[in-house]
């Protein structure tokens, strides 16, 4: 199903009304309450040159929750798993999710099985208290065709079993080129959500990368619901100087509520029909703010949507 921005706007109202439109066999999962947190890679210079007083004063700022996105050598932020966990506690914070990249070095396509060094990154997420291993990339090499895309959907539900094993999910966080590859006449977002068991692989839903692949993320929402047990909030805005990993990127994070992606609306919409009961904040752009006073900013703005 194609979403355009166009197509979205003139429908919204309509959409929204969908979305209350429920199973019943799944408004349990939406009954959760919701939790929302901080991306660290929103303050990841902070992080670089101060952890431990980085996550004070973002626990002073009144976050509870943190994502990592800095899992180097099997050390969080510099820390062993036990140290960071710690650490963490000793601020009254928790970490239920963090990004670590899945690739080719983690998979052996000869014995068909798991790299050491990725059996030992679950079970360090497991020792720091997370929930949730999401990978925030697809290698370019798993998705030069259709049918070797379907087999690392296989090795994805693998890592999901892997994970279970160790009581917490494989997930995984889109960009844009999701949206924009086609394969076989199909999205290449489309073929990740039909092709990964939800009971295995959680989806987390980043409202604002997709919006450089020409999606809209109500749209997504309602095109599968259920399947977004945590997203990214994001507000986008026109970049000054468009520049990413790609070169092609027209569009910056910013302050919720400032941009172009009805950040409120998409959150609502996963509270009603996405099954999304973790938010985590991330913002990658500032505009010349400090990305710590954003940080404040974002959870400011969040608690005044309601969302605590």
């Amino acid at each position: 199903m194609h979403h355009s921005r166009r197509t979205f706007l003139k429908n919204s109202a309509l959409a929204v009304a969908a979305a209350g439109i429920l199973p019943a066999e799944s408004l349990a999962v939406f009954k959760k309450r919701a939790i929302v947190g901080l991306q660290l890679y929103t303050v990841r210079e902070d992080m670089k040159s101060d952890p431990s007083g980085t996550l004070k004063k973002v626990a002073d700022m009144g976050y509870r929750y943190v994502e990592h996105a800095n899992y180097v050598n099997h050390e969080f932020y510099g820390y062993a798993p036990k140290d960071f966990k710690s650490l963490l506690d000793s601020l009254q914070l928790k970490m239920l999710s963090g990004h670590v990249r899945f690739g080719p070095g983690d998979w052996d396509e000869g014995k068909k099985d798991f790299s050491d060094s990725w059996r030992q990154t679950v079970e360090d997420a497991a020792v720091v208290g997370q929930q949730y291993v999401i990978s925030p990339w697809l290698d370019e090499t798993w998705r030069q065709n259709y049918d070797q895309l379907l087999g690392y959907m296989d090795v994805f539900n693998k890592n999901g079993q892997l994970c279970k094993q160790h009581g917490m999910k494989f997930g995984y966080h889109n960009h844009d080129f999701e949206f924009s590859t086609v394969l076989n006449n199909k999205k290449l977002y489309d073929i990740i959500l039909q092709r990964t068991d939800p009971a295995l692989v959680m989806q987390q839903l980043d409202m604002g990368n997709l919006y450089n692949g020409g999606a809209v993320a109500a749209g997504i929402v309602l095109q599968y619901p259920g399947r977004f047990e945590s997203m990214h909030v994001k507000d986008e805005i026109l970049a000054a100087s468009p520049t990413s990993q790609t070169g092609q990127e027209k569009y910056e994070s910013t302050i919720l509520g400032e941009g172009i992606v009805n950040t409120r609306q998409v959150c609502d919409l996963g509270k009603k029909s996405g099954g999304t009961h973790y938010y985590i904040i991330e913002q990658e752009a500032y505009q010349g703010k400090d990305p710590l006073d954003c940080s404040k900013a974002d959870l400011d703005i969040m608690k005044n949507w309601g969302y605590r």
